[in-house]
């Protein structure tokens, strides 16, 4: 097992960092080069619905990247956090590192049947790298808020929010971007309040009354940044009302042959940041009401990015992106072929 403390993040940071620098600065057609140069030959790209599973860093450029670069132009990233951490979930022996922010461009041309706009658009995204000691990608997620762009759009794909749906900002402290190492101590400490926080969600507990699952990991004004199509909440009692119970309430978490199994992939800290992702995190059938759907008799699973900062040994923030398209899509409902015949192509 390597040590926790003993690890310098500056080499994978770099790598990640030049990637970025080199993708941002490619026309679409030189992204899939600027893919292949930057990954391992046995790349892993995931990325949300309608994308998913990609084992190749050139089919990721083409199928990805060219058409949402092509689609929006004059493209800036703009990011609220960037650590790098040990994956705990491995015995501290993957180097990953995380960027989280919006990237933000000119909406010029249709991308996945939504009509541009011509005006300035956000997406939210949240991407997780696997870098090895050479320096190369050898996994990414990246998670990006599709129906974020559909609402700027003049589309909700949603029939209702039980939060807030607004541009999302970054941490309140303004601290998030950890280009030089923190001490390894405060990672320590973000991953005890993440464990704490995952100990105390019971899924299946169907009590609305308390703030199970809650409680003891938060600060009481905690702010839970979700997904578009759930939207963002603040102070436990009102996340308690306009998140966890509509799920909690909405969905049987007792799934044959899947339990209440966590299926994280990677979680990681640094500083005052940590997270985690999986593929999926959890399985659940829905009974009914869940962001308008109907009861159904089918397992669906989520996939969701959770990005934490820990203020003292307790969650002050949290950003969460889920893949709702994909879960939607389990359940009958194609939100973009929806989309695209309501609005009547192009």
């Amino acid at each position: 097992m390597t040590s926790f403390k003993s690890v310098n993040f500056q080499n994978a940071k770099s790598a990640v960092l030049n990637y970025y620098e080199a993708l941002d600065k490619a026309s679409p057609d030189a992204v899939p080069d600027v893919i292949k140069q930057a990954t391992t030959p046995d790349y892993h790209w995931r990325g949300m619905h309608p994308y998913n599973d990609i084992k190749d860093a050139e089919t990721v450029g083409v199928t990805f990247w060219n058409p949402f670069k092509t689609s929006f132009t004059s493209i800036q990233r703009r990011p609220d956090i960037f650590y790098a951490g040990l994956n705990s979930l491995d015995g501290f022996e993957s180097t990953w590192v995380c960027q989280m922010g919006h990237l933000m461009g000119l909406f010029d041309y249709p991308w996945l049947g939504i009509r541009p706009t011509g005006r300035m658009t956000f997406m939210r995204f949240a991407e997780f790298h696997r870098v090895t000691p050479d320096g190369k990608i050898a996994e990414t997620a990246f998670f990006f808020d599709i129906p974020m762009v559909m609402r700027q759009a003049g589309y909700n794909p949603f029939m209702k929010d039980t939060g807030a749906f607004f541009v999302q900002p970054g941490p309140l402290t303004h601290d998030g971007l950890l280009y030089d190492d923190a001490p390894s101590h405060m990672g320590e400490n973000v991953l005890k309040a993440i464990k704490c926080m995952i100990d105390n969600v019971q899924l299946g507990r169907k009590d609305p009354s308390t703030h199970d699952g809650v409680g003891d990991a938060w600060h009481d004004d905690m702010i839970w940044f979700g997904p578009s199509g759930i939207g963002a909440t603040y102070t436990k009692e009102r996340y308690q009302h306009q998140h966890r119970r509509p799920l909690v309430e909405n969905m049987n978490f007792d799934v044959p042959n899947h339990g209440h199994q966590i299926g994280h992939i990677c979680r990681m800290a640094e500083g005052n940041y940590g997270g985690f992702f999986g593929w999926p995190n959890f399985y659940c059938i829905p009974t009914g009401n869940f962001m308008g759907l109907p009861a159904t008799d089918k397992v669906t699973e989520f996939r969701v990015v959770d990005i934490y900062r820990v203020q003292g040994d307790k969650i002050a923030e949290n950003w969460i992106f889920m893949d709702l398209l994909h879960f939607m899509k389990t359940q009958g409902v194609d939100v973009l072929e929806n989309m695209q015949a309501r609005m009547g192509g192009f």
